[in-house]
C-alpha cells in the first residue's frame, strides 16, 4: 500500500490534471490511496464566500460561489466526454449543499460556517479527477472522506478521533486479505466480515476535511491535506507516502523568493518538525508524528518531472544542512502591558496561556519583559480581536500589523548579516541552531 498526495498547485489546470495519468499509471497494479486538495486558489475563493455569507451579504456570497461553480464546470467540460454527465450529477449535489446554506441566516460562529463552505473545494476537485481517471481507464473508487475521517467539533482546526477513524478506514479501504491478516493489531480487532475487497486498486479521496459524529463538516487547519495523507498511511501501514509538489523537493528557502535556494535531498523527521514549527510550508506541522510512529518514509517529489529524486524524510539523521530560510508575511504583534505595572511573570502570563488555549492560538514568537509581553502571530483579524478582548481585563493592549517574520535554521553569521541589510528590526530571538527576527 502506498499513499500519494497531490496539492492544489498540482491540479490547478486541465493540463496538470492530465499529467496525473503518467504519474499514477505505473502503480495501477498495487493498492494506492490518493489524497487530493482543492484546485489552485479555490480555498481562498471559498473563504471569501464564507466571509460574505457571515457578514449577511447573501447576494455577494452567491455571486462568488457561482464563479467557483463555473470554473469547475469548465474544467470538467474540457476533461470529460463519456463521464461528464455522471460527474455533473455529483457536482450538482455539492453545489446544492452550499447554496442551501448560503440562503440561510448565520446563527452559529464563523468557524462553523467556514468549514461547511470551504470543504466543498476538495469535494469538487476529487469528483472531477476521479471521473477523469476512470475515463482514462485508470479505475478508481471515489470516497467522501467525511464518511471515514471522524473529528471533534473544533471547527477550522479539528482533532481526529483516531479510534473511530481507524475502524471506518479499515472497513472502507478494501485491502488484500493476506496483507490484512499480517497486521496483528487489526487481526484481533476486526473480523473478516468487516473488510470489503477491491473492485479497484486505487482509492481517491480528499485531504484537509473530515466530519463530526453529527456529520458536520470540519477542516484540519490550512495545508491539512498532508496530515490526511499521514493519517491514512498510519492506519493502513503504508509502505511510503509521496507528496507531489510544484518544486523538485524540499528546498533551503522558497525558490520563488530566493533564486539561490538549493534542494535538500534527505531530512530527518525531527528536522522537518522543527521546520514546520517555524512556518515552513512544505509539510504540515501535524504530518510527521503519524509517520514517525510507524517509521513510514515520506517522499516529496516534483509533479512536473517525476524522474527527479526529490527529498526523502525518514528516521536517519540528516547530513550537515545548509541555512534554511523561512519567511512568514502578514504578521501582527500584540503589545500587552500590565495595567498596574505589576510583574507579568506569574499569574498574568499563566492567564495569557489559558487564553491561547481557549482561542486555539499558537504564537509564532513570544517575548516577555518585566511588565509587558509581546506576541507575534498570523494576522487573522477575528483571532486578534478575540485575543485583545480576552486580554483586556489584565493588560493594556496595542496591535501592530503589516510585519514579517524571518527564521533561519542552521544560520551562519554571514547569511544572517546578509538577510539583515535594509531591514527595520522589531524583535530578535536566538538559539544555537535558530535565529528569528521580526521586521517592520
Amino acid at each position: 500500500m502506498k499513499v500519494f498526495k497531490f496539492g492544489g498547485a498540482s491540479v490547478n489546470s486541465v493540463e496538470k490534471i492530465k499529467n496525473l495519468t503518467s504519474i499514477i499509471e505505473p502503480y495501477t497494479n498495487e493498492p494506492l490511496v490518493i489524497i487530493i486538495s482543492a484546485m489552485g486558489k479555490t480555498t481562498n475563493a471559498l473563504e471569501k464566500v464564507a466571509a460574505a455569507f457571515y457578514a449577511e451579504r447573501k447576494e455577494e456570497a452567491l455571486r462568488l460561489f457561482d464563479a467557483i461553480k463555473k470554473q469547475h464546470l469548465t474544467t470538467a467540460k474540457y476533461l470529460l466526454v463519456t463521464h461528464f454527465n455522471d460527474c455533473l450529477l455529483q457536482l450538482n449535489d455539492f453545489f446544492t449543499e452550499i447554496e442551501w446554506l448560503l440562503h440561510d441566516k448565520p446563527v452559529r460562529h464563523f468557524d462553523y460556517y467556514y468549514d461547511q463552505i470551504v470543504c466543498s473545494g476538495e469535494l469538487m476537485s476529487t469528483c472531477i479527477i476521479s471521473h477523469y481517471l476512470n475515463e482514462e481507464k485508470i479505475s478508481n473508487e471515489w470516497i467522501d472522506v467525511r464518511d471515514v475521517l471522524r473529528t471533534d467539533n473544533t471547527f477550522r482546526d479539528a482533532g481526529i478521533d483516531w479510534t473511530e477513524t481507524t475502524k471506518k478506514v479499515i472497513a472502507r479501504i478494501r485491502r488484500d486479505h493476506r496483507e490484512q491478516m499480517r497486521d496483528d493489531s487489526i487481526k484481533h480487532k476486526y473480523s473478516a466480515s468487516d473488510i470489503r475487497y477491491p473492485s479497484a486498486n486505487i482509492y481517491l479521496t480528499q485531504g484537509f476535511i473530515g466530519a463530526t459524529d453529527d456529520n458536520e463538516s470540519t477542516t484540519l487547519g490550512r495545508e491539512g491535506s498532508d496530515y490526511t495523507a499521514a493519517v491514512f498511511a498510519n492506519i493502513l501501514n503504508a509502505e511510503t507516502v509521496t507528496i507531489w509538489k510544484d518544486v523538485e523537493g524540499i528546498m533551503s528557502a522558497d525558490p520563488k523568493q530566493f533564486e539561490e535556494a538549493i534542494l535538500i535531498s534527505e531530512l530527518s523527521y525531527e528536522e522537518v518538525i522543527e521546520m514546520s514549527y517555524y512556518g515552513a510550508q512544505v509539510i504540515h506541522p501535524k504530518t510527521i508524528q503519524p509517520l514517525q510512529n510507524k517509521k513510514i518514509p515520506l517522499r516529496v517529489k516534483c509533479f512536473g518531472n517525476s524522474s527527479l529524486p526529490g527529498t526523502i524524510i525518514h528516521t536517519k539523521n540528516s547530513k550537515p544542512l545548509p541555512p534554511i530560510i523561512i519567511i512568514k508575511n502578514n504578521q501582527a504583534l500584540i503589545h500587552l502591558t500590565s495595567q498596574d505595572f505589576s510583574f507579568v511573570g506569574q499569574k498574568p502570563i499563566a492567564l495569557l496561556y489559558e487564553i491561547f488555549a481557549q482561542l486555539n492560538i499558537k504564537p509564532n514568537l513570544l517575548q516577555t519583559g518585566a511588565i509587558n509581553v509581546q506576541v507575534c502571530l498570523d494576522d487573522h483579524a477575528e483571532k486578534i480581536e478575540q485575543l485583545a478582548l480576552a486580554a483586556a481585563d489584565i493588560f493594556d493592549v496595542q496591535v501592530e500589523k503589516g510585519l514579517q517574520l524571518m527564521t533561519i535554521r542552521h544560520y551562519t553569521d554571514s547569511i544572517f548579516y546578509e538577510m539583515m541589510i535594509g531591514k527595520n528590526m522589531v524583535l530578535q530571538q536566538q538559539t544555537k541552531e535558530t535565529i528569528q527576527v521580526l521586521f517592520r
